[in-house]
Formats: C-alpha cells, sequence, structure tokens
C-alpha cells in the first residue's frame, strides 16, 4: 500500500487530506510540527511527502533539505502563495506546489500524477465489489469480466479513487473528456447510467440533484 507522510499544523486540514486519501485507498500519517516530521522519516518509509511550509519547529523549507537526499517526492500544501515561494520549493525538488484552499479532487488528482510518474501509483482497486487492474485495464465483480468502454472505465476509475466525495457534473467532464462543460448537455448523465448498470452500481452511485454523484458504498 502506498504511504504517505502529511505535515501540516492544522489539525482540521490534516484531518481531511488524511481521511480523503485514506478513502482512496492510501495508507496516511500525520505530523503537526517539522521535528516530529523529521523523527518519522527516521523510522518510516513513506512514498510521499505532503509538507506545509510555514510549521512549528523546522519550517518546509528546512524539511525539504532533509528530505531530498532520501529520494522520496514532495508535493508542497501551504497558504503563502508568492511566485518567489512557488520557485524556490520547485528549484529545491518539489514535484508540485498547490495553493490552499484547494478542492480535495484535485489534491487526488495531483497525488496520482506524482505517484505514477515514480511508478509507484496503486495497481489494484476493490471498491463496491468491483476490482479494478489499472495497469490492465480489467474490472471484474467475482471471477466475471466486464466489458466496459474507454469513457466508461475512466468513469468508473474516476468514481473509484474518490469514494465518498460528491463529484460534480462539470469535474466529471473535465476529468473524463476534457474541455468546459455545456451545460443541459446529457453526455455524463447517459454515460454514467450506462457504467453504473454494467458494474452493478445502481445502488452504490447515488444521483445527487442539480449536482452529480457519489460513490457511497465502499465494500
Amino acid at each position: 500500500m502506498i504511504r504517505i507522510l502529511i505535515v501540516e499544523d492544522e489539525k482540521p486540514i490534516s484531518n481531511l487530506i488524511r481521511l480523503s486519501l485514506t478513502k482512496a485507498g492510501y495508507h496516511c500519517t500525520c505530523a503537526y510540527d517539522g521535528n516530529a516530521a523529521v523523527e518519522l522519516l527516521d523510522q518510516e518509509i513513506f512514498d510521499l511527502i505532503l509538507l506545509d511550509i510555514m510549521l512549528p519547529g523546522a519550517n518546509g523549507f528546512e524539511l525539504m533539505d532533509y528530505i531530498r537526499p532520501l529520494g522520496i517526492p514532495v508535493i508542497f500544501l501551504t497558504a503563502v502563495n508568492s511566485v518567489g515561494n512557488r520557485v524556490r520549493g520547485l528549484k529545491m525538488g518539489a514535484e508540485d506546489y498547490i495553493i490552499k484552499p484547494f478542492e480535495i479532487i484535485e489534491l487526488l488528482a495531483r497525488v496520482e500524477v506524482v505517484l505514477r510518474r515514480y511508478n509507484k501509483m496503486i495497481r489494484h482497486l476493490h471498491v463496491a465489489g468491483i476490482d479494478i487492474d489499472t495497469v490492465s485495464m480489467a474490472v471484474k465483480r467475482g471471477d466475471d469480466e466486464i466489458q466496459l468502454t474507454n469513457k466508461e472505465y475512466e468513469l468508473l476509475l474516476l468514481f473509484a479513487r474518490n469514494p465518498g466525495i460528491a463529484l460534480y457534473k462539470e469535474t466529471i467532464y473535465e476529468r473524463v473528456w476534457g474541455g468546459e462543460y455545456v451545460p443541459g448537455s446529457r453526455t455524463v448523465e447517459l454515460h454514467v447510467q450506462r457504467m453504473r448498470k454494467k458494474v452493478g452500481w445502481e445502488k452504490a452511485l447515488v444521483t445527487i440533484p442539480k449536482v452529480g454523484y457519489r460513490l457511497v458504498d465502499t465494500t
């Protein structure tokens, strides 16, 4: 399982990130100051670090000097929205720099990009009775393989990686089809309807009126 260290001193934000990443299938550990993060890095191995800049003890930039020789990819999460800090963070070796406040779905997407870059992406997902092999793109319920179109598979993967999160139709369209969502279009609804029926998610994938959809059953 992918192990992620969250270094964030604001506990409500840290908890939100931890819960969201845990639902997406990651194992998360939290540190609330720079010194605690160093102790954890001395004791455990992590695949990715989400790192705030303004921290008690050692700040994010100081921690980056400690992390760089370890070869662990880092994404900065910070309210410090200045070009100078972004450039500094990226030049120090960070893979990405995300400004607070941010949408959880965006964070999950960026985490996925970095993990894929380092060949650490989760290969197998089991969500709401469905097994997904993200490398072979095989989808099964039990021993029965389910045939999906490319768009249906991308929809399935989007929901599987964002369980419990309300996904707006606009967000779904942008992530699966690209481009800007056209109000009144039924492209998302029709594809979701077909995909939901094929995989047996009639109850697990619920419709949120005037919003979009949420995967509620993650057994």
